[in-house]
C-alpha cells in the first residue's frame, strides 16, 4: 500500500474508547487500590485504545534506528567528526552498542536504516533507504528539498507498514547522526516558539566556546532559511535532517497502522513534534519514554502535552531510553494480565469515591 502525502491525515483514527473503558474496568477489579499502579495503568489503557481491544499485546517489539549525516557539522557544532555516524551505524550490527545491550533485555529487534549516511555502508543487516549522502549545510541554505523531506517521511511510513505485516505490535524510535542535536534544536525553536538558547544543549560534549558557536549557527540557520512554523514539512526541509524526517514518518505510520510507538529522547521528540504538527491525532499513539538531559526535550514535551515515564539524565540517543520504556510496558501488561481480581482474593473491592476535603480519595481500604 502506498500513501499520497496529502492524504496522511485521512488515514489516522481516534483511540477506541470502548476498549479503553473495558481495560480500565479490568484494572479497577484487580487486587489493589484504584489507580495505585499510576502510570502503568495509563499505559495499559492507552495500548487498549490503540489496539482496539481490552486485551492489548506488545510481545513483538522493534526499534527503528534512522541513521543519517548532517551538513551543518561543517560549522563545528559537534565534538565528533562526521565519520562517526557511519562507524556507529555499522557497530549496531556487531551487537556492541548501548542500544544492542538494552534491546536484548526486552527481546526487541533492531531495524537499522541508512537513510542518509555520508558513506557507502557495507555491513550486512542494514536497510538501504539512502536519499543521498547527508543533508546540505542548513547554515547556508535548506538542509534538503521539500520533496526530499516528503520522501523521507513516506520512507518511515512504509517501513512501519512492512513491520506490521511481519507481526510487529510495538515500536520504538532511535537514531544516529552526528550534528542532529543542532537540527533538533532548530526544529524545537521554530515549532515551540522558544529561544534557541533555551532548547540547545551541549550535545556530544561541547566546550563552552563550541557551545556558543552551536547556538550562533542554529540562529543563523533559522535566519537564513526562514522556516514556516505553519508548515512542519517546510521546517523539516529547511533546518531538519533525514533521520528526523524518517522518524516523523514512523510516528505517522504508527498512527495509520494502529501500533503503539515509544518515543526516545530529544531527536525522536523533535521528529514526534513534526509528526503531530502534520496530524494531531498522532499524539495518541506515542508513549514518551524518558526526559533527555538535552534542554529542548522539556520544551517539546510541554508543546506535546506529554510527561516522560523516566528521568535518568540520559542523552545517548540510539533508542536507548525507548528500550528502557519497553520494560515499563512489559511490567504494565504483566500486572494487567497476571494479577488476580478482588473476587479471586475474596476481599471487598474498592469503589470510586469523590475527593474529600483533604484531597485524598475517601472510602475504606480492604488492606487494613
Amino acid at each position: 500500500m502506498s500513501y499520497a502525502f496529502s492524504d496522511l491525515t485521512n488515514n489516522t483514527t481516534a483511540l477506541d474508547s470502548a476498549a479503553m473503558a473495558a481495560a480500565q474496568q479490568r484494572l479497577d477489579s484487580l487486587t489493589k487500590p484504584i489507580g495505585s499502579l499510576g502510570r502503568l495503568e495509563e499505559i495499559v489503557v492507552q495500548l487498549a485504545g490503540i489496539n482496539g481491544t481490552p486485551h492489548p499485546r506488545a510481545d513483538k517489539k522493534a526499534i527503528i534506528i534512522m541513521c543519517a549525516d548532517n551538513g551543518v557539522v561543517d560549522e563545528g557544532v559537534s565534538s565528533c567528526p562526521r565519520s562517526v555516524t557511519a562507524s556507529v551505524t555499522e557497530n549496531f550490527t556487531r551487537g556492541i552498542t548501548g542500544i544492542n545491550v538494552f534491546s536484548r533485555l526486552t527481546d526487541a529487534e533492531l531495524v537499522i536504516v541508512d537513510i542518509g549516511v555520508d558513506a557507502d555502508i557495507t555491513a550486512g543487516g542494514i536497510i538501504n533507504r539512502k536519499l543521498r549522502k547527508g543533508t546540505w549545510n542548513m547554515a547556508k541554505g535548506p538542509a534538503m528539498t521539500y520533496q526530499e523531506a516528503q520522501k523521507a517521511i513516506l520512507t518511515g511510513i512504509e517501513l512501519v507498514q512492512q513491520l506490521k505485516n511481519r507481526g510487529v505490535n510495538m515500536l520504538a524510535t532511535g537514531e544516529m547522526g552526528i550534528g542532529n542535536t543542532s537540527t533538533s534544536s532548530a526544529i524545537a525553536a521554530v515549532l515551540t516558539g522558544c529561544s534557541v538558547e533555551k532548547v540547545t544543549g551541549i550535545g556530544s560534549g561541547l566546550s563552552r566556546e563550541s557551545y556558543s558557536n552551536k547556538i550562533s549557527v542554529i540562529k543563523r540557520a533559522i535566519e537564513v532559511n526562514q522556516p514556516l512554523a505553519s508548515d512542519p514539512v517546510d521546517v523539516l526541509a529547511k533546518v531538519g535532517g533525514f533521520d528526523i524526517a524518517g522518524l516523523a514518518g514512523c510516528f505517522l505510520g504508527a498512527a495509520i497502522h494502529r501500533i503503539p510507538i515509544m518515543m526516545d529522547g530529544f531527536i525522536s521528540a523533535a521528529a514526534a513534534l513534526i509528526a503531530v504538527n502534520i496530524c494531531k491525532e498522532v499524539k495518541n499513539f506515542i508513549l514518551p519514554s524518558h526526559g533527555s538531559a538535552e534542554p529542548g526535550t522539556e520544551m517539546i514535551m510541554k508543546a506535546l502535552g506529554m510527561v516522560p515515564m523516566l528521568n535518568l539524565g540520559m542523552r545517548l540517543g540510539e533508542g536507548t531510553g525507548a528500550a528502557l520504556g519497553f520494560q515499563l510496558v512489559d511490567a504494565a501488561l504483566a500486572a494487567y494480565t497476571q494479577m488476580g481480581s478482588f473476587d479471586d482474593a475474596k476481599i471487598e473491592q474498592y469503589e470510586h469515591q469523590e475527593l474529600g476535603g483533604s484531597g485524598h480519595v475517601s472510602g475504606k481500604s480492604p488492606f487494613k
